[in-house]
């Protein structure tokens, strides 16, 4: 796989004193993003996200979506149960994220749980934001470290234009 640069501009100006804000807490202690995806869902169009694990190769450990505009249910499942605990069939975890809260996925709720906004779970408009750091692959010590140091001086640079 290969990143491309062209048309990156960082990440926008409006998010710049989120970013420092969440850098101060200690969860986030070292937290650079480099994307800033924002999702807009509408019940009426019936908007949804189906459950998924964010890649790996790119992204890094932690994962932080801004839930920003009203209450919503976060579902996080894992496919094959925990046995560990006699629960053999999936399992389905409930998350209340009310408005203007913060979730951060790292460890096994990042690379083994599966995360979902349910279609029934979308009562009114929802808009949330969410940023990824990069993997070790583009820090030091890594195989694509010059691209991840391009990408990272850029996304600070908090001259993107929303898209």
């Amino acid at each position: 796989m290969k990143v491309r640069l062209a048309g990156f501009s960082g990440l926008p100006a409006l998010s710049q004193k989120l970013v420092q804000r969440m850098q101060r807490e200690p969860i986030l202690a070292g937290f650079h993003p480099v994307e800033q995806c924002n999702l807009d869902y509408h019940p009426e169009r019936g908007s949804a996200i189906d459950p998924h694990l964010d890649d790996s190769w790119l992204w890094g450990e932690r994962l932080v979506t801004v839930n920003i505009l009203s209450d919503t249910t976060l579902t996080m499942s894992l496919e094959q149960g925990l046995p560990e605990l006699g629960l053999r069939e999936q399992v389905h975890v409930s998350v209340q994220l009310p408005r203007r809260s913060l979730v951060v996925l790292y460890g096994e709720a990042r690379h083994r749980w599966k995360h979902a906004i349910l279609r029934k779970d979308v009562h009114q408009r929802r808009v949330c934001s969410t940023y990824r750091e990069l993997s070790a692959e583009f820090l030091p010590g890594g195989q694509q470290v010059e691209v991840g140091a391009q990408l990272l001086n850029v996304a600070s640079s908090f001259q993107g234009v929303p898209v």
